[in-house]
């Protein structure tokens, strides 16, 4: 199944994309794609339900993020070997974890706040884990079992806040717009293997990014496991699990960072595209 939100900010509703790629509207079966309805009997319930009979949302409406209501948004750093040797970086012994404001989330389509002060801001596109079932000391074996699906996220980053203003990444990854998550969710029985997809970003037509899941260091099952040994995963959890070569950063000796008008598409096999314009902040 491929779920989704959409309306306008704060006003999405729930839907999922049937058979012909329709949006039909899931308002009388879930109240929203949140984390009860991303658990084991909110998505029975789903798949229950008749698609071809819901209602067919009209026209072309804005998706908003995939999931709502996200708890955390728990992000994991340099986890491709070859976007390590590009940052010129060592591969971590354990993952690097940071943590991204939910306030940062927005739909896939959204425009790119371009932050007053910006002279670095980054693209990544990363595959999106996202939990269903409570999560704490789950072994890496059982570890998918509590994974509901796995969507697009643009990791967006402005590098001076994040490198290079002391401190920790996080402001560098938290302002507003810089989590696009989507187009949709789709659920784990779509994706049989999440190490073996196609991965890829472009700026203004320009492919940067074209890598594929296989190169992660530590895959989806490792790091649900992993992540659940600190805290606490909850349904409705995101978890973008890093990026692989092609960042504007990487481009040596002159990095392609982003700048108001500025156009990126990005998207992972299986799990859709994302399209953002940079604009200025007000």
């Amino acid at each position: 199944m491929k779920l989704l939100r959409y309306g306008a900010p704060g006003a999405e509703k729930p839907g999922i994309l049937d058979a012909d790629g329709k949006i039909r509207d899931l308002s009388g079966i879930v109240g929203d794609i949140d984390g009860v309805a991303l658990s084991p009997e909110g998505l029975a319930k789903i798949k229950a339900a008749d698609i071809a009979s819901l209602p067919v949302v009209a026209g072309d409406p804005r998706l908003g993020a995939c999931v709502g209501k996200v708890g955390k948004m728990i992000c994991v750093g340099l986890n491709y070997s070859d976007h390590a040797a590009e940052s010129g970086m060592d591969v971590p012994p354990e993952p690097i974890i940071f943590m991204k404001a939910t306030s940062a989330i927005c739909g896939p389509n959204d425009d790119t706040v371009v932050p007053r002060g910006s002279k670095k801001l980054d693209y990544e596109v990363e595959l999106g884990i996202v939990i269903g079932k409570k999560a704490k000391y789950v072994s890496e074996v059982d570890a998918l079992d509590y994974v509901a699906g796995f969507c697009v996220v643009n990791d967006v980053s402005e590098r001076e806040f994040q490198a290079e203003r002391s401190g920790q990444w996080t402001k560098g990854k938290s302002c507003d717009t810089f989590g696009p998550t989507g187009p949709w969710m789709v659920t784990k029985d779509e994706i049989p293997n999440p190490q073996a997809l196609g991965i890829w970003a472009k700026v203004n037509g320009e492919t940067r990014q074209d890598g594929n899941t296989n190169t992660m260091v530590y895959g989806p099952a490792f790091l649900v496991h992993y992540l659940s040994q600190f805290f606490t995963l909850e349904p409705g959890d995101v978890i973008p699990t890093g990026t692989p070569p092609g960042v504007g950063m990487g481009f040596k000796p002159d990095p392609k960072y982003l700048k108001a008008g500025d156009v990126v598409e990005l998207g992972i096999d299986g799990l859709g595209v994302q399209r953002q314009t940079c604009v200025a902040d007000s």
